[in-house]
């Protein structure tokens, strides 16, 4: 059993943190990351092909959307199973998921909708690691959500970083990793020694170029990939 800090933005958090205490670890939440829609995002006229997701915030963005309406009733491809889930739950009816990261999405997707006159609509996040491109295709990216870092660390997390009581840490995202380095800019050396679990190589480079020695990179850049790291199989 290990005590583990997870720094993935509400609700995700908590999911994570109920699939981690089932296998008997104990979890500690500090959500670095606050993600914020973007009202009335202007998405431009219609028709659309279909909506691109690489992140459930895009998908869940949809919920307060004036044309919400008209969003739900287009196709959807989702990155990975978590967009996926986020964008039935929103209550999109086609979805199908890349199960990969975004050149598996892209690949998806100029298979599926090969010579679509009509844009394929990326509902985006304001940082991100590039832009989305799919071959003989037009890809309009709206950004409809944002992530604003945490200050700080909650009291309770920076005393048990400073006394060594957290074994292991999750990272989702390169900016949440950006997150947890500005927060433990006066700690130092205690922020850097526990083992970190990332998403994916890119999220991780911050870490190594701060120094931190334990760092593990999920094979996929999905959840059930992270978590195995940590959790791995009898």
């Amino acid at each position: 059993m290990m005590r583990l800090l997870v720094t993935r933005p509400e609700p995700d958090n908590a999911r994570t943190a109920a699939v981690l205490r089932a296998r008997g670890h104990e979890v500690v939440l500090a959500p670095l990351l606050h993600i914020e829609a973007v009202a009335a995002a202007d998405l431009g006229a219609p028709p659309w092909a279909a909506i691109l997701l690489t992140s459930a915030n895009g998908a869940r963005a949809v919920a307060d959307h004036p044309r919400q309406a008209q969003l739900l009733a287009l196709p959807v491809l989702a990155v990975g199973r978590s967009s996926a889930e986020a964008a039935r739950a929103v209550g999109f009816a086609d979805v199908t998921s890349a199960d990969g990261d975004a050149v598996h999405l892209a690949r998806l997707a100029a298979q599926r909708f090969t010579g679509a006159r009509q844009p394929l609509l990326y509902l985006a996040g304001e940082d991100r690691s590039g832009e989305l491109a799919v071959p003989g295709l037009t890809v309009r990216t709206v950004v409809v959500y944002r992530a604003a870092k945490a200050e700080q660390f909650p009291p309770l997390v920076r005393t048990a970083l400073e006394q060594g009581n957290i074994d292991g840490v999750l990272h989702f995202s390169r900016r949440s990793v950006e997150s947890y380095l500005d927060c433990s800019r006066d700690l130092g050396g205690p922020a850097l020694k526990p083992k970190h679990y990332c998403l994916s190589a890119r999220a991780a480079e911050p870490l190594r170029l701060a120094g931190a020695a334990q760092i593990h990179v999920a094979p996929q850049p999905d959840e059930a990939s992270l978590l195995a790291l940590v959790m791995p199989k009898p």
